[in-house]
């Protein structure tokens, strides 16, 4: 299914337990507007990493939450009723069932923790 869309999403987990996690090295390395890799799993959830620039499709998590942090750039999330914007340190939590999108005019690069079970492109 992730294939459906213009996304490099790489949901393996890169690092295990009790290895240091080097974010800026994946910014560098990174060569893709919309780039979300999965840092390490947290019980059931996991920790992504995400770098992007453009906008994502309409979508909604059925029976999961998701928290968005902003390391660098904006984020915009648009909901149906408002938009929110997140600068660097920075962060919202999405309610599961909450139609939204989000969007990047910038090059932005976040870290989003949600279960490990949510499909990146919603339900």
């Amino acid at each position: 299914m992730e294939n459906n869309y213009p996304y490099d999403t790489r949901l393996n987990v890169k690092y295990d337990h009790l290895q240091l996690i080097d974010v800026p090295a994946i910014v560098k390395e990174n060569q893709h507007k919309w780039f979300n890799q999965t840092l390490t799993q947290v019980n059931n959830s996991v920790v992504r990493v995400a770098i992007i620039e453009g906008e994502y499709h309409w979508h909604k998590h059925d029976n999961d939450d998701e928290f968005f942090f902003v390391l660098e750039g904006q984020l915009l999330i648009d909901l149906e009723d408002r938009t929110v914007a997140l600068n660097p340190w920075e962060g919202f939590t999405i309610s599961k069932g909450i139609v939204h999108r989000t969007r990047a005019l910038v090059k932005t690069v976040m870290l989003m923790v949600e279960t490990s079970e949510i499909v990146p492109t919603g339900d």
